[in-house]
């Protein structure tokens, strides 16, 4: 088949450029097929991505295409952790997804392999993937490696609640610096089951990447062979007019759902799989945060990695990876294996051969760590479209809790309080105005929360927030509730020292106070709206609510 620009005199002057860039008479007849890398300088988890990329070229090239090598933006969620630079964070999904449609289009890409790693950029990634509906595939980067300090494997949230205890006095400041010193030790995306990890397993899941996309560590070799197949594959799937929208369908929407659940993944994986079916058009009966909450409630919880274990990423590599989670979801009926995948054959063909090869990591489903999946959708008056919790990083001496509040408008403030010893056993803390309209941005609560399990009130203390929470974090926090204080929403109206009601197991969130003073608050509130300037400010005007994916109106 040939490229938009291979014949024609119409094409000649276009051609003229393609001269410009070196290529040659064959080279021009082949199949362009873009590689959109997030490569940068400033992500731990991207900062090798040109070696993935060119690994990619490698496999196109031996397959017959042409490869072409553009950018993609990043940002890196722990670096922008803690100050302004995390209200872009989700906002940069939106960027990301525009400038892939940008590039595929414009240039008249033929396929597209998408090199990314971190957070925001593989949702974004996937985001384009499905407006350019040509034939696409992706190759992360990998997982840092667990780091190491007295024989005890660390990760970024371990640095994080480090600096809670050093905050709270439980450690002196050469010992955070050890902390600080072997936390990350190589290039990767954070070695738990943070977002970025989340995403990248949950993308074998989809059936848009290959086995091992989402557990083989960045540094490993096998990485480096993982893209020269993907950039083979994504020949085959030109070959064979294999498009996106073929491969994501409901059912793959949900199997990704499923293996969500079992992993324990990223509470974030909600908001980019709804903005994901909202970008496929899918309907909220085929999925939304209910249909979430039914699969969660079906699927057991096979794997407690960190933060809500003591095991790592590479670990989950060594004991079968993905592939093995999905091979036992299969077997339990659990997961549909005749979708479609990148490989060109269904779920069930591409595992058939694959094993749990260490059942401390990956449980049977016969004895999972629960019966139910790592999140939980909690819904009551608080959050009458719903909010979100990682139960798996839940103490569960914590499912169930009442405690007063301590009322906060933004991050800052509660930092200030919980910096300043200020939160007691039992209380409840309530971060507001920090959703994707209040924030704006709706920013990772990863300081306030992992301050308080530093300081060792992790399984007395709750934290509820219209916000979001990292990958990261783990205890009762409570986050994307909805609607946002922003929006009107109840969370905007509630006082200090009321009292709220949690109830994990039965998925409910209640402020206790009679609904006649609760519609007395609302008649007279009127939201307080932050400052927000350039991106930020038109992200505010078009963002929609956490439980359609924060996603831009339509």
């Amino acid at each position: 088949m040939a490229n938009t620009f291979s014949d024609g005199s119409h094409m000649s002057a276009q051609r003229s450029l393609l001269r410009a860039l070196g290529w040659s008479d064959s080279e021009m007849k082949k199949p362009i097929v873009g590689i959109i890398s997030a490569q940068s300088d400033i992500i731990p988890g991207h900062m090798h991505l040109n070696e993935i990329a060119r690994a990619v070229s490698d496999g196109v090239l031996a397959a017959g295409g042409k490869p072409v090598v553009v950018p993609s933006i990043g940002v890196c969620d722990g670096i922008a952790m803690g100050h302004r630079g995390m209200k872009y964070s989700l906002p940069s999904r939106e960027v990301i997804a525009d400038s892939a449609e940008i590039l595929c289009l414009a240039h008249a890409f033929d396929a597209v392999v998408f090199v990314g790693n971190c957070d925001k950029i593989i949702p974004g990634m996937l985001m384009g993937a499905v407006r350019v509906n040509i034939p696409a595939a992706f190759v992360s980067g990998g997982p840092m490696l667990a780091g190491r300090k007295d024989k005890k494997k660390l990760s970024l949230s371990s640095m994080f609640e480090a600096v809670g205890s050093y905050t709270s006095g439980k450690i002196d400041e050469s010992e955070l610096n050890r902390f600080e010193c072997t936390a990350c030790p190589s290039c990767g995306s954070c070695s738990g089951m943070f977002t970025a990890n989340s995403m990248n397993c949950l993308l074998e899941a989809l059936g848009m990447a290959l086995p091992g996309n989402g557990t083989i560590p960045a540094v490993y070799s096998a990485r480096l062979a993982l893209a020269k197949r993907t950039g083979e594959a994504v020949m085959e799937l030109y070959e064979n007019n294999v498009r996106p929208r073929d491969i994501l369908t409901p059912a793959a929407l949900k199997n990704a759902e499923c293996v969500d659940m079992a992993i324990g993944a990223s509470s974030n994986s909600v908001l980019h799989l709804l903005a994901l079916a909202s970008e496929l058009g899918f309907s909220k009966e085929q999925i939304s945060v209910d249909t979430m909450d039914e699969i969660s409630k079906k699927t057991p919880n096979l794997c407690r990695l960190a933060p809500a274990g003591d095991s790592y990423i590479e670990e989950l590599d060594e004991a079968g990876g993905i592939s093995a989670v999905i091979r036992s979801l299969i077997d339990a009926n659990l997961f549909d294996g005749t979708t479609a995948t990148v490989a060109g054959v269904t779920q069930a063909q591409l595992t058939k051969n694959a094993k749990v090869l260490d059942e401390n990591i990956i449980r049977p489903v016969s004895n999972p760590y629960s019966d139910y999946g790592g999140l939980a959708v909690l819904k009551g008056n608080l959050a009458k479209d719903g909010a979100v919790v990682k139960k798996s990083a839940v103490d569960p001496r914590m499912y169930r809790h009442s405690g007063k509040t301590r009322v906060y408008d933004s991050e800052e403030e509660a930092m200030a309080a919980i910096s300043g010893n200020l939160i007691r056993a039992g209380d409840v803390v309530v971060i507001r105005y920090e959703g994707p309209k209040g924030g704006p941005g709706m920013r990772e609560m990863l300081s306030p929360t992992s301050s308080i399990i530093g300081a060792g009130l992790g399984d007395t203390v709750a934290l509820i927030t219209d916000g979001r929470f990292s990958g990261a974090t783990r205890g009762a926090a409570i986050g994307h509730v909805c609607p946002e204080a922003a929006a009107g929403g109840v969370i905007g109206i509630v006082e200090e020292g009321d009292i709220i009601d949690i109830d994990i197991e039965k998925g409910e969130i209640n402020l206790r106070v009679p609904e006649e003073e609760i519609a007395r608050r609302l008649k007279n509130f009127v939201p307080k709206e932050k400052p927000a300037e350039g991106y930020l400010k038109r992200y505010r005007e078009l963002v929609t609510s956490a439980s359609e994916g924060a996603i831009f109106r339509k």
